[in-house]
């Protein structure tokens, strides 16, 4: 009879089937906001920069990367926002969000540790990038997105190696193939319900 009693039922084990995978589970639609706000500010800003260098006498071409600020406040009030959404936070949710925030913490350690010298700040920021897209790439199970980490890495050195005359146009492209293309692949699986 004890015996009979500590058996689960195909239901019970179903459950707890299903809680163990959805703790696995992220939050994909709020990484994909985070992929394509940052793909597109970023882009943006390191285009402007370029046009800037190339085609004005504009002494201080960076001061376009200050629009980085009101971003960063955009996306921590939309993470924010959605993370008091969320009736559940998973595992895989807290590894997804720390690392992203270790990419954070790095790069603004970067910004400091060479904010005298920050035309050489690009290919480190692409290769520190690569790292937190590769493994979201893992997380989500999402080839592109892995791809897209490799692409941050090719970029950081085609940056380093360029020259000044095509180093500028490195972070746009890194942004176009790093972000916004897995970005966009990833919405449109998610929009028709494959993920």
């Amino acid at each position: 009879m004890e015996n009979e009693e500590k058996m689960m039922t195909g239901e019970e084990s179903l459950r707890i089937i299903t809680e163990m995978i959805n703790k696995t589970k992220v939050n994909i639609r709020q990484g994909i906001f985070h992929l394509l706000f940052w793909g597109w500010l970023i882009f943006a800003i390191s285009l402007a920069e370029y046009l800037l260098l190339k085609f004005t006498d504009f002494k201080h071409p960076y001061y376009v990367w200050m629009l980085v600020i009101p971003g960063v406040f955009v996306s921590m009030i939309y993470g924010f926002v959605n993370g008091r959404k969320a009736k559940v936070h998973t595992y895989a949710d807290m590894i997804y969000m720390w690392t992203w925030l270790g990419f954070i913490i790095a790069a603004t350690v970067l910004f400091i540790v060479h904010a005298k010298s920050m035309e050489t700040v690009a290919s480190y920021i692409m290769l520190l990038a690569g790292f937190p897209t590769f493994v979201s790439g893992f997380i989500l199970k999402f080839r592109p997105l892995i791809a897209g980490g490799i692409c941050f890495w090719i970029f950081a050195l085609v940056v380093h190696f360029a020259g000044p005359s095509l180093a500028p146009l490195g972070v746009p492209v890194a942004m176009l193939t790093g972000y916004l293309i897995p970005g966009y692949l990833l919405k449109n699986k998610v929009d028709h319900d494959k993920v």
